[in-house]
This record gives C-alpha cells, sequence and structure tokens, in this order.
C-alpha cells in the first residue's frame, strides 16, 4: 500500500467482492443444490426481511457518512471520523449490511452455496478492505482513531449490544 495516497487502497470494492459471493453461490446452486431451510420456515419471507434489514441499514451507514460530509467509496479520500448513526454500534456497519444481506439472500433462496460464499467474502472483506482502511485511519487521522478503535476488533463487523460504552464517542464525528 502507498503511504503518499490518501486512500485506504482496497484490494477490491466492497460491492463488488458481494456481487461475486453472490454470483458464484447462485452459479453453485444451479450446479449443485444444497438446501438448507427446513420446509415449516417460510424462507423467502424470513430471508426478504433478513435482506431487507441489511438494506435499511446500509443505507443508514450511507446516509449518515455522506452528512458527516465524508465519502462513502474506499478509493476516495477519507476527510473525517463518523461515531454516530449505525457507527455508534458497529465500526463498519455497510460491511456487516453486506454480511447480513447475503444471510438474507440465502436463506430466501434456500442456498447453503451463499452462505459457503461468506466465508471467503469475509476474509476479503476482513483483510483487503477493513485492514487497509483501519491502517489508512489510523495514518491520517492518529491519536482520534486509535480512540474510536477502542471498540473491541470483534465488534468490526458485529454490532455491540447496547452500543458503544456510554463516554466512548461522546461526539458526531471527528474532523481533523
Amino acid at each position: 500500500m502507498s503511504q503518499d495516497t490518501d486512500t485506504s487502497n482496497a484490494a477490491v470494492r466492497p460491492p463488488v467482492a458481494w456481487l461475486l459471493a453472490l454470483a458464484a453461490g447462485v452459479a453453485a446452486d444451479q450446479l449443485y443444490p444444497l438446501r438448507f431451510v427446513p420446509a415449516s420456515v417460510p424462507g423467502g419471507w424470513v430471508g426478504g426481511a433478513i435482506f431487507a434489514i441489511a438494506f435499511a441499514l446500509a443505507i443508514w451507514a450511507i446516509v449518515t457518512i455522506r452528512k458527516a460530509g465524508t465519502q462513502v467509496e474506499t478509493y476516495k479520500p477519507t476527510t473525517t471520523i463518523v461515531a454516530n448513526g449505525p457507527y455508534r454500534l458497529t465500526r463498519n456497519p455497510i460491511y456487516l449490511a453486506m454480511v447480513l444481506g447475503l444471510i438474507g439472500l440465502a436463506i430466501a433462496f434456500d442456498s447453503l452455496w451463499i452462505v459457503v460464499t461468506l466465508v471467503p467474502f469475509y476474509l476479503v472483506i476482513r483483510y483487503g478492505v477493513v485492514a487497509r482502511e483501519e491502517a489508512y485511519l489510523e495514518r491520517k487521522f492518529g491519536d482520534v482513531y486509535r480512540h474510536v478503535r477502542l471498540v473491541p476488533e470483534a465488534t468490526s463487523m458485529l454490532p455491540l449490544p447496547g452500543g458503544v460504552p456510554s463516554g466512548l464517542l461522546d461526539i458526531a464525528s471527528f474532523p481533523r
């Protein structure tokens, strides 16, 4: 990763990785279907509801980041650290929404293959995108970002029960 560029230099654009994971799961399912949703579960409704929640979370995160005046796209410079809205609950709500979206679609289509693609998708996002974003943000924002990273690593893409501990992120955003 070049230290002189003002981007995270992510290995892949996350929406592209998401679409590839979905396409791989659907293609594998066409070749050799693997079902996992019990017949008694209305998979279309349950999966659709999970997908709708994921979509709403992604929209909320994108609107929050745009209102803060910074960029969603990984190939553009970040201008501020956002710690309000869904970012009070998880450090990476958009990636969490992408994982939930794949889970919802896997249930809706009753495709174990889509669930299987979550593993490489997660690894690509965690190590090819999030790790690079974190290094970039720490380089760019220093102690301000290190304060935000006090949110435990395990919650990087998982919601915190009850949100971030009181007092940890008391301001809406941290401009530099």
